[in-house]
């Protein structure tokens, strides 16, 4: 048996339980060489954003922290993710690297590159599953092809068995011979430069392992069983926000589909049953991905390349700022700057109001989510973004357009979602807060509430809007 080191790779799998690469390694009995490389170019627009990168630097530092407390580290290069893993496998006298399989386009160029340059040198290349329930090509219909369909993709997905979680590794083998170069976390320059920004992250994330477990528990303890209804309030706290979690591969999928079926103890549960199809839903994203690999750039449906989007410089500032004079959407953009997440039911509230009232390209929308979500993840943020607009895979009716205002009114009915993100409104009643161009001038006064100067006035009248968008949806209805 080979006494020389495993390199095991780490890209979107931060983690130390539930880690098939890791555990396979540790089965091994050698010396285990963790790696990460962080490289800036090889996914060309869709490197990590501002928000991720302020996530990375606190989940590698917590990953380092752990690995050592298991008697090892974690070595950090950055450059090409293929070039550098080979020199450090070549450094430690390496004879395999294991890693975690990926789906995004270019991760599955790495994949290849490696597989196929490693062999050349000698080593044994293994790739794992661990960020997915089931892989991409294990899900077909029954004539062998890829789900376009959500429901039945879940009906595919929950019906089968589904692996068991494994338990955190307790030790990990450190090479002894080799002084192995590497960089410290702040050498990779993660955090961001802008002043001021993300510094509301700090108080309410803790990226890591050991956030992403207590994430978990809290989550199927004390909000899983209403999560069918509360999930769509954000004036409360109902989700799990774990998404960020997820995107790092803090904790896995698996590990999430266990604890949740758990809580049901065998029984029933609509807000278990809720929160896993939303686990799946994320699965249903990998898996358009994968089999149609442009989805982030180009309209699944391709009728949806000919659509009439405006160009509106003025109005995408507006939107990205929260100054667009609907307080729901205004509340839900000045969330995601201050803290680098949004409540999901908001998040379809403004993809709508962009896609819709300002015929925007969601692509526009998807961009500045990647850079200021911690949760930006490629397959969700683009299925989902094309879901809203109406061009993706079993997307919501296409004329389906969002009245901001009523959104308001059933979703945050005392108006306490936006008064905390939109302070300036926040001493207007309830009855007016979710439209205040419609409030008694009295009543604005009383708030102190000056339309066009404390907060701005409608940028669009959402009636006229939502006409000129089904008259552009029509277009491409008559297209087929």
């Amino acid at each position: 048996m080979s006494d020389r080191p495993i390199l095991v790779l780490f890209y979107r799998d931060l983690r130390i339980g539930d880690h098939p690469a890791l555990t396979a390694a540790v089965k091994a009995n050698r010396p285990v060489v963790p790696l990460y490389v962080f490289d800036a170019r090889s996914p060309g627009n869709w490197a990590p954003g501002g928000a991720s990168r302020w996530w990375l630097h606190h989940a590698l530092q917590q990953l380092d922290t752990e690995l050592k407390d298991l008697g090892n580290r974690l070595v950090i290069r950055d450059g090409n993710i293929v070039e550098t893993a080979l020199t450090v496998a070549d450094e430690v006298a390496a004879d395999s690297i294991y890693f975690t399989r990926g789906y995004e386009p270019w991760w599955r160029t790495v994949e290849t590159s490696l597989d196929q340059r490693g062999q050349d040198m000698g080593l044994a290349v293994k790739r794992f599953g661990g960020r997915l329930l089931l892989e991409p090509e294990e899900v077909t219909t029954k004539t062998g092809d890829p789900y376009k369909v959500y429901t039945p993709f879940w009906r595919s997905v929950s019906g089968r068995r589904l692996r068991q979680p494994v338990g955190p590794i307790t030790s990990l083998k450190r090479p002894g011979r080799f002084k192995i170069k590497s960089l410290k976390v702040a050498d990779l320059d993660l955090r961001p430069t802008a002043p001021n920004w993300a510094r509301g992250f700090e108080p309410i994330w803790q990226p890591g392992r050991v956030g992403a477990r207590a994430a978990l528990e809290s989550f199927v303890a004390e909000r899983i069983a209403g999560y069918h209804e509360a999930r769509d309030r954000p004036d409360i706290s109902g989700t799990s926000r774990l998404s960020p979690h997820l995107h790092f591969g803090e904790i896995s999928p698996a590990e999430c589909w266990a604890a949740a079926s758990a809580a049901s103890a065998g029984l029933p549960n609509v807000g278990v049953e809720t929160f896993l199809k939303e686990v799946v839903w994320r699965e249903f994203s990998y898996h358009l991905l994968f089999h149609w690999p442009d989805l982030p750039e180009a309209p699944f449906r391709d009728q949806f390349a000919a659509f009439p989007w405006r160009d509106d410089d003025a109005a995408l500032r507006a939107w990205q700022r929260g100054a667009t004079g609907y307080p729901i959407v205004d509340a839900g953009m000045r969330e995601l700057w201050e803290t680098g997440w949004m409540h999901n039911r908001v998040r379809m509230i403004v993809a709508s109001f962009l896609t819709k009232n300002l015929l925007l390209p969601w692509q526009a929308g998807e961009a500045w989510f990647w850079d200021c979500l911690v949760d930006a993840d490629l397959a969700s943020n683009a299925a989902s973004w094309q879901w809203v607009a109406g061009s993706g895979a079993d997307a919501a009716p296409y004329f389906r357009i969002f009245n901001p205002v009523k959104q308001g009114q059933t979703y945050d009915p005392d108006g306490s979602y936006v008064r905390r993100w939109v302070p300036e409104l926040a001493k207007l009643a309830s009855r007016h807060i979710h439209a205040p161009w419609e409030a008694p001038e009295a009543a604005l006064q009383s708030a102190d509430v000056r339309l066009g100067e404390t907060y701005p006035k409608p940028i669009v009248d959402h009636k006229h809007t939502r006409d000129r968008a089904l008259s552009a949806y029509a277009t491409i209805k008559s297209q087929g």
